[in-house]
């Protein structure tokens, strides 16, 4: 059997590839280039030339073949030409999660197999495992990597069984440390390498300069929104209703987040609990009542002043307890819901996030603090045929109800859940408030602790799911 490394010139790619030539498997690398436009990157012009130059001196210290191909082409058109137009719609798009189902487990095998290649091995830090169903079929899984702050399930939630089944993770039970000790010790050229940030094979970019080769830039308000405005909001209300009359004992369901950061997580205060009978009863009409924002609608009015010595006829606009108009911008699709940075507003005591936008009226919508009413979300839908099941066989039937945990982005802690599939979609309701939930973006769910879902019962959960949030 065959097997072609995607070597990119990181650390993980090249440990990979060494673990297999030590096991003896026939393998060879290849490095592909994704991107043709330098224009955008901050690392400058010649990045891509780097890392293959770094690639070519790994695989002649590991005494493997090296090759080349462009993929840019079908990059452009699959996944950037995606991200164009999601970002256009306002939504949050995931490169990565597209480059791996379109490039580099379908685009990239097809061109490893041209040269002879039976599987594809990366450096993905995940786990893969092969199983034989009640029917006697088999079945590939994919858990999370043994390094929990490495894991790169995530990334992978959108590949087909046909795609698992020629794949291969060969570091998936390592931690970082392990890996950069085993390529120090084999004095491979990428031991030290920083490891790669941005979007997937383009590199770290100035989003709003990449978009603005498809979208025209167009000023716009900045308006700040108060608590106060959810306070009076009857949607909003109803909401909090209907979530509070789920609990197992009628208590009010806590409506904001204590989450602050993949990293900050207070955890100390214990999810809601629902009742799983109550969740049952609930119609296709008021779970997707649940799962849609709050849409902000303020109008603001102006007055008229006179100010100064000569009493000069000024106009302004008049204060309003739900908001302000906090700002301006360059245009709404450059902001995704949970963004903080790049808002360029100040005087406030604690941080400003983007809570919403609307494109049609090219307003982008901010709130002071995590714990703004406007940040947090409890309930999600997934469209039916937008719903991906990494094993077809555990699909949820109409009707049917599944605890398990889900991440809406990379490196988030699992989070406590209910999927209950409907007519009308699959929807996802979180024992905890969601902050910063963006249409577009990947919810990914995952057995939980300790369950076994038709296998060996491995000690890390298996990732059973994904689709894109609906908005």
């Amino acid at each position: 059997m065959k097997i072609c490394v995607g070597l990119s010139g990181g650390v993980d790619s090249s440990v990979a590839a060494l673990l297999l030539k030590r096991q003896g498997a026939d393998v060879f690398a290849m490095f592909m280039r994704n991107w043709d436009n330098a224009d955008v990157t901050l690392h400058g012009d010649c990045e891509w030339e780097e890392d293959r130059y770094v690639a070519e001196l790994v695989a002649r210290k590991i005494g493997i073949p090296f090759y080349f191909v462009d993929l840019s082409a079908q990059y452009r058109q699959r996944v950037a030409d995606y991200m164009f137009e999601e970002y256009a719609k306002g939504r949050t798009p995931n490169p990565d999660v597209l480059c791996n189902r379109e490039i580099k487990f379908d685009a990239f095998y097809e061109a490893a197999r041209k040269l002879g290649a039976d599987m594809v091995a990366t450096g993905h830090y995940c786990r893969k495992d092969e199983i034989t169903g009640p029917d006697g079929q088999k079945a590939w899984r994919i858990f999370e990597g043994v390094d929990p702050g490495k894991d790169q399930s995530y990334f992978l939630c959108q590949l087909t069984q046909e795609e698992l089944s020629r794949a291969v993770f060969p570091i998936g039970d390592l931690t970082k440390p392990e890996v950069r000790r085993i390529a120090e010790e084999a004095d491979l050229p990428s031991a030290l390498k920083k490891d790669s940030q941005g979007i997937c094979f383009i590199g770290k970019v100035d989003l709003p300069t990449f978009l603005k080769q498809k979208i025209r830039p167009s000023e716009g308000q900045v308006i700040e929104v108060f608590d106060a405005y959810y306070d009076d909001n009857p949607q909003y209300a109803t909401i909090c209703r209907t979530l509070s009359s789920l609990t197992v004992d009628g208590s009010p369901a806590r409506m904001v987040t204590d989450y602050i950061s993949e990293d900050k997580c207070t955890g100390v205060t214990p999810g809601n609990s629902y009742a799983p009978e109550k969740i049952a009863s609930l119609t296709d009409s008021q779970l997707l009542a649940l799962s849609r924002p709050v849409p902000v609608d303020i109008t603001f009015e102006e007055e008229t002043y006179r100010s100064g010595k000569r009493h000069t006829l000024k106009t302004r606009i008049k204060d309003n307890p739900y908001g302000k108009v906090a700002g301006t911008h360059d245009g709404a699709q450059f902001y995704t819901i949970g963004q903080r940075k790049g808002l360029g507003i100040g005087g406030h005591t604690d941080s400003i996030f983007v809570i919403g936008t609307d494109i049609g009226k090219n307003i982008v919508y901010v709130g002071q603090g995590h714990r703004h009413k406007g940040l947090s979300r409890s309930v999600l839908r997934i469209r039916k045929e937008e719903i991906h099941w990494m094993r077809p066989q555990l699909c949820l039937e109409i009707g049917g109800m599944l605890r398990c945990r889900v991440r809406i982005r990379y490196r988030q802690p699992l989070q406590d859940a209910t999927l209950i599939m409907r007519d009308n979609g699959l929807f996802i309701l979180f024992d905890s408030p969601q902050r910063g939930p963006a249409p577009g973006q990947f919810a990914v769910w995952y057995a939980p602790a300790g369950a076994d879902c038709g296998g060996t019962g491995e000690d890390a959960p298996e990732m059973l799911g994904s689709g894109p949030i609906s908005e």
